[in-house]
């Protein structure tokens, strides 16, 4: 009995003190604006010139690319009756290798994605790209900047087809959106850092700074997988700049949020509306996908260079690891399928594009890399999800997200979130996967979030 009393204490006295820790967490950290990721003997010529950018695939690395796709060593097939739940099933990669080497157009495919205007400016000391649109509208309809941001394995790729949907005169709203779309620093067409430190909270930094240079002090913020964090990151850092934000993975780890979740797991009623509760619990579902799923993220999270070592040099290789992720993050039940499901929402050219993107810069390493810096000690200690953002929030949830809470813990860490839009549809990269749901829950995201400052009399623009 003493040994009882003794543990419900020691259990008591654990929870006051992380209750206590999320509703008073102290000062809340300031990142330096200046902090140089580039490198140092650049620090003297640092150029702010807003330059623009095209998209180049040159000869050389097409040749390079398809030599080494033709020199590719034979695969080891797939066990008896194994479809993709040992990963890519290497009966697919020969005809995914020949459509890229012998199909895929080049050509057509960089001036597809050189359809948008792009630039690049230099922020403490990295080279950041960005596609920048800005819509043309009739008078009375007001332009509203908007940054959005991708996540691994994606890229600026993913919102090809919804800056269109954004930057246009939509029934019902008198507003469109300018629309800014940066690559991750280490990302595609955007420079690494040079040295350790740079995650999240410091991607946060620059993409502030990005947006007031090209004149934009307030804005809305969108995004997903990493785009998600550096959005969270830049609302809750910077929430005087931040006029909205609209996420398509809601994920916090407050204090408070993991007590509600483990209250849950007893008593779901007291988290979740009863008809969402199979996308929580059993927490034992939870964890056992996060074993089988997870292990690129522990590997990338500790030994990205290793990985990286492989990636870089077998294009095979590349499209076996990301491709992969593209299968079972659009649908669960697709690794069951012969063919992994990839033609379900995607075709051949618009992941191939996304690939190219990596390839072509020879990005994957250091996007990599983001999950080491994002897991170090030095970021951890941050500790910046246990700070509330006032931000007015809005959730976009698909059913196949890696993630899902409920409102209520969300609320955690976003006491202004003024809803929260469920799908029985759509999976992790909804903007590529379904850009037309993602563009219209943006509207009606951000018009709600300007009747909320309008209500509690917040200067717009």
């Amino acid at each position: 009995m003493k040994i009882v009393v003794i543990g419900l204490l020691l259990i008591l006295t654990i929870g006051g003190y992380m209750l206590y820790s999320d509703y008073f967490p102290g000062p809340l950290p300031k990142l330096d604006p200046e902090e140089w990721w580039g490198p140092k003997e650049l620090k003297s010529k640092h150029d702010k010139s807003i330059r623009a950018f095209t998209v180049k695939f040159d000869e050389a690395m097409i040749k390079d690319l398809k030599d080494r796709i033709k020199n590719s060593r034979p695969f080891t097939k797939p066990l008896e009756g194994v479809a993709f739940q040992y990963g890519f099933n290497t009966d697919l990669i020969q005809g995914w290798l020949k459509y890229w080497s012998e199909k895929y157009p080049f050509a057509d495919r960089e001036k597809f994605l050189n359809q948008f205007p792009q630039y690049k400016t230099n922020i403490q000391g990295l080279d950041i790209h960005f596609i920048r649109v800005k819509p043309q509208v009739t008078a009375g309809v007001e332009i509203l900047p908007i940054l959005m941001i991708h996540g691994w394995p994606g890229s600026v790729r993913e919102f090809y087809e919804a800056i269109p949907l954004l930057t246009k005169q939509t029934p019902g709203y008198d507003f469109a959106f300018e629309v800014i779309v940066p690559s991750l620093p280490g990302y595609g067409f955007s420079d690494p850092a040079v040295r350790p430190g740079l995650a999240a909270p410091q991607t946060a930094v620059i993409f502030r700074t990005l947006m007031h240079r090209l004149g934009h002090k307030k804005f809305y913020v969108q995004g997903g997988d990493w785009g998600a964090s550096v959005a969270s990151h830049i609302s809750t850092l910077f929430p005087d700049d931040i006029l909205g934000h609209h996420t398509n993975m809601a994920f916090v780890t407050t204090n408070c949020g993991f007590i509600k979740t483990l209250v849950g797991a007893f008593i779901p009623s007291l988290i979740i509306d009863s008809h969402l509760a199979d996308r929580m619990y059993p927490l034992t579902s939870f964890f056992a996908y996060v074993l089988e799923e997870f292990g690129y993220f522990h590997l990338q999270a500790t030994k990205p260079d290793t990985v990286g070592v492989a990636l870089t040099d077998s294009p095979a290789g590349l499209l076996a690891y990301i491709l992969e992720k593209f299968s079972t993050w659009t649908r669960r039940e697709h690794k069951l399928q012969q063919d992994g499901g990839l033609g379900f929402r995607f075709t051949k050219d618009q992941l191939l594009d996304n690939l190219m993107i990596y390839w072509s810069t020879n990005s994957i390493t250091t996007s990599m890399r983001y999950y080491a810096e994002n897991m170090s000690s030095r970021t951890r200690q941050l500790n910046i999800d246990k700070y509330k953002s006032p931000v007015p929030t809005w959730a976009l949830q698909a059913k196949e997200e890696l993630f899902y809470q409920s409102p209520s813990i969300l609320r955690t860490k976003y006491p202004n979130l003024l809803n929260v839009t469920v799908l029985d549809e759509g999976g992790h990269f909804l903007a590529f996967e379904l850009p037309k749901v993602l563009v219209e829950d943006v509207f009606r995201a951000v018009k709600a979030f300007r009747e909320w400052r309008q209500g509690n009399q917040k200067t717009e623009l």
